[in-house]
């Protein structure tokens, strides 16, 4: 019997199959633009001749800093088409940050929206591997230095129309995309995806977040980020509709859901505390299904989208596994719970999903913690859907695989039904509206103000972000300075999000025998009595 060859797995066959099956389905919505599905394959691959045309040889990196716009739903099969290497970049980076991504991952070509050119221009002189910036002019935005513009880019595709472009690949661990993380611990790490994992992942948020052909997906979450949860393959993948969003906001994104009866949507919980408390908000008519993750969502958050009609399917993971790696599968016993005790079930981070393999705490030696919900043990995971490794940085990526498992560097617990429930974070990392912030980063930032003695940064709760760091300083003897003057200053070094939004001037701070800063004192008692309001009662005892 003569075997059957394998398909090798990738992102790409899920464009292709629904160009097959559902040409004339509408694929894209921005604004007035409009692409079925014939057009988006045949746009895919327009830009992956162009790259071609353009000197991009397999394997060569082609970064994009842009909005929730078509182009960069495009690059995520053009790019990959061309067997080069995604690198979408978060647009809220300061320039120096975007500078060590483009230069880490040596991308020979940037696609910028003219919107976002402000941040490259201070360091474009620094770039050393770009040899050309294509701009997008989506929104009517004069750019901010000369570059190649996308249409005239474009055009290059017609110098190798004949050229043939398989949309099958010869190794499914081929490198498809790299994702910078927030730079928790440092420097930002280059996250490697393959083409296998990619197309397990977005399978599963087909799965796990109810996908179907009538999908109309809202763009609420970035592309940049995880690649967009790889939604954004996996929208394409079950023939669903994509509907841009080149920028979040409350009043904007219900318009939306009203004007395309929207489906679903993904993000962090600072945007649905936006969306509940806009005037716009009411009831919609058809169910509206709410993916969220980042920082888990407290129980009334959960029933306040379910008084809407938009039930929440809660999701966990990191950059590392692709996006989501577990799910809060609902359990059909729940059915009688009251609201506040089903929401409570709902917050935990559950079970690892359908195509990821099981989810593990474990303490120090690598032993399993007993399901009891009280012992605490770090979270691991490994299997397809587990990063490649960190883009040259083989220490760092040995370190994160010690014991042939990923580590999250994430806190939880075991209950006795099998789920994971995070308490704390082992470094620190504040999630501020589903993004992290490195408090070693900041301190940093801020013990380069002159008048720094010490500092110590951590998280305090805040109702629309979730929580924001916060800056405890000693100054330097003889020398003052004032909380604006901090803020100030740090921001002018990094990404402004980053910046603390309080700062409390100390005499002192709490340390261990041996002069470590023991934050875990001052969060506390930021902390003290607020979940208690929020949550009814201690957290986490399911």
């Amino acid at each position: 019997m003569s075997r059957v060859d394998r398909t090798l797995l990738t992102p790409l066959l899920l464009l292709e199959r629904s160009a097959h099956a559902l040409p004339d389905h509408v694929a894209i919505i921005h604004g007035a633009r409009r692409y079925t599905y014939r057009e988006m394959a045949a746009e895919a691959e327009r830009l992956a001749r162009a790259l071609r045309a353009s000197g991009i040889a397999p394997g060569d990196r082609v970064a994009c800093l842009l909005p929730n716009i078509p182009e960069l739903l495009l690059a995520h099969f053009g790019v990959p088409l061309a067997r080069a290497v995604l690198v979408a970049i978060n647009t809220r980076l300061a320039p120096g940050e975007i500078e060590y991504i483009l230069n880490h991952s040596g991308a020979k070509l940037l696609v910028v929206d003219t919107g976002l050119m402000a941040s490259i221009a201070p360091v474009r002189g620094r770039l050393e591997t770009v040899e050309e910036i294509v701009c997008v002019d989506d929104a009517g935005i004069e750019p901010a230095f000369e570059a190649t513009g996308y249409a005239e880019f474009l055009q290059r595709a017609e110098l190798i129309q004949d050229e043939p472009l398989p949309w099958r690949i010869d190794d499914e661990d081929r490198i498809i995309s790299i994702n910078y993380t927030s730079g928790t611990t440092g420097q930002p790490k280059g996250v490697m995806y393959s083409h296998r994992g990619a197309y397990l992942n977005a399978l599963a948020q087909i799965v796990h977040s109810r996908h179907s052909v009538n999908s109309v997906y809202l763009w609420t979450l970035p592309m940049f980020h995880c690649n967009g949860w790889c939604t954004t393959w996996g929208v394409t993948g079950i023939g669903g509709t994509h509907v841009c969003l080149r920028a979040v906001d409350a009043g904007e994104i219900w318009a939306q859901i009203r004007e395309h009866s929207v489906t679903h949507l993904n993000a962090a919980a600072t945007v649905l505390i936006m969306l509940i408390n806009h005037p716009s908000a009411a009831p919609v008519a058809e169910r509206l299904i709410v993916t969220t993750g980042g920082a888990p969502p407290s129980p009334t958050l959960i029933s306040e989208l379910e008084a809407l009609n938009m039930p929440v399917i809660h999701l966990y993971g990191l950059t590392e596994t692709y996006g989501p790696a577990t799910i809060c599968e609902w359990q059909h016993e729940w059915n009688g719970q009251g609201t506040t005790a089903r929401a409570r079930l709902l917050a935990r981070q559950g079970v690892a999903h359908i195509t990821a393999n099981p989810i593990s705490v474990v303490d120090e030696q690598m032993n399993e913690v007993p399901k009891d919900g009280q012992t605490l043990g770090e979270v691991v995971m490994r299997g397809s859907t587990v990063m490649a490794g960190y883009y040259r940085d083989p220490e760092a990526t040995a370190a994160a695989f010690r014991g042939g498992w990923f580590h999250s560097g994430d806190l939880g617990v075991w209950h006795s039904d099998g789920y994971i429930e995070l308490r704390d974070r082992k470094k620190d990392i504040i999630i501020s509206g589903g993004e992290n912030i490195s408090t070693i980063e900041v301190e940093q930032a801020i013990a380069s103000h002159p008048a720094v003695l010490e500092c110590a940064v951590v998280s305090t709760p805040h109702e629309t972000w979730g929580e924001r760091p916060k800056a405890f300083v000693i100054c330097k003897p003889g020398q003052a300075a004032t909380a604006a003057e901090i803020i100030a200053h740090v921001r002018g070094r990094i990404a402004h999000y980053k910046a603390p939004d309080a700062v409390e001037f100390v005499a002192e701070l709490p340390k261990t025998a041996t002069g470590k800063i023991q934050k875990f004192v001052l969060r506390e008692r930021e902390w003290a009595g607020y979940e208690a309001r929020v949550y009814g009662g201690t957290v986490g005892n399911g």
